[in-house]
């Protein structure tokens, strides 16, 4: 269990761009009942529609090494989203020292973790309550999965239908792009950064709908995206910044500001983490810093 290998029922998948957790490593594996098959929608932000018995895995762990990726490794936690009687529930499980068994913890935890990756980093681990799930995975007040989308998992649809487990591989969508891979266009791999991380709450079916930010890829509205707009109620977390997103500049942009930000009552996106994503900061700077005309 621990070399975290699946069985036949379970089917690997990578999302294009993967949400931020403190530098956790993740794997991800899909569960589709037999006879059963997912349904692709035609709305690229809309997620793939599992049927009834679905089970979604991730795990997530850190290696010792970060050099050594595939080597000696902590796994902390695995989360399950089951989908039943039309309905999906969070279940997290908690793995012990031995790294022989996850028990289910509904109620959080905090986990200690020490990696090398050119230095020495020891870090709090926050493993979420049951609760706080729904805080990223409502969807027009519905729980729903956030990853498994056809953007996020456009090159890997093929293989899913030719193992009978969707029943369209034609995506027809914009793709999300790696966020941290130069050989694609700053723009789309800032706009898929911010897709992944925000967009699941920062769009009109999320549960930051009233901020007026969508963050979703296939948003092309200035105003939504946040340029040159005041904050709804930001209150700490605009740092006495105007605007969310001012062209050109970085450091007078709130999103930026919020980013860069452990403190409790300013940075997004609010769980998820205690670190800063310092690459992404990186990334979005220079977006912002090289669109002086959005």
């Amino acid at each position: 269990m621990k070399l975290l290998s699946p069985n036949d029922e379970l089917l690997e998948f990578e999302p294009t761009a993967s949400l931020f957790t403190d530098y956790a490593f993740k794997k991800r594996f899909v569960k589709i009942p037999k006879d059963s098959v997912a349904h692709l929608p035609e709305h690229p932000d809309e997620p793939i529609v599992f049927p009834n018995e679905t089970i979604l895995v991730k795990n997530f762990y850190y290696p010792l090494d970060f050099s050594k990726p595939e080597g000696e490794r902590k796994i902390i936690e695995t989360r399950l989203l089951i989908r039943t009687k039309n309905t999906w529930e969070a279940y997290t499980y908690l793995w012990n020292e031995a790294q022989t068994e996850a028990l289910l913890k509904n109620v959080g935890a905090t986990v200690p973790v020490t990696y090398f990756d050119k230095d020495t980093v020891k870090l709090d681990y926050v493993v979420p309550q049951k609760t706080q799930c729904r805080s990223c995975h409502q969807r027009d007040g519905e729980m729903q999965p956030i990853g498994p989308k056809g953007k996020q998992l456009a090159d890997q649809l093929s293989r899913w239908k030719a193992l009978g487990k969707i029943d369209s591989d034609q995506f027809t969508g914009k793709k999300l792009v790696p966020p941290f891979d130069p050989a694609y266009p700053l723009e789309d791999r800032a706009r898929s950064y911010l897709d992944v991380n925000c967009g699941h709450c920062h769009s009109s079916t999320g549960p930051a709908s009233t901020s007026g930010l969508h963050y979703n890829r296939e948003e092309t509205r200035n105003f939504h995206l946040g340029v040159m707009k005041s904050p709804v109620a930001a209150g700490l977390g605009g740092g006495g910044l105007k605007f969310d997103i001012k062209p050109g500049s970085s450091e007078e942009s709130i999103v930026v500001y919020r980013m860069n930000s452990t403190h409790p009552g300013v940075m997004m996106p609010e769980l998820g983490r205690v670190t800063v994503h310092q690459e992404a900061v990186d990334l979005i700077r220079a977006w912002i810093n090289n669109k002086t005309n959005f």
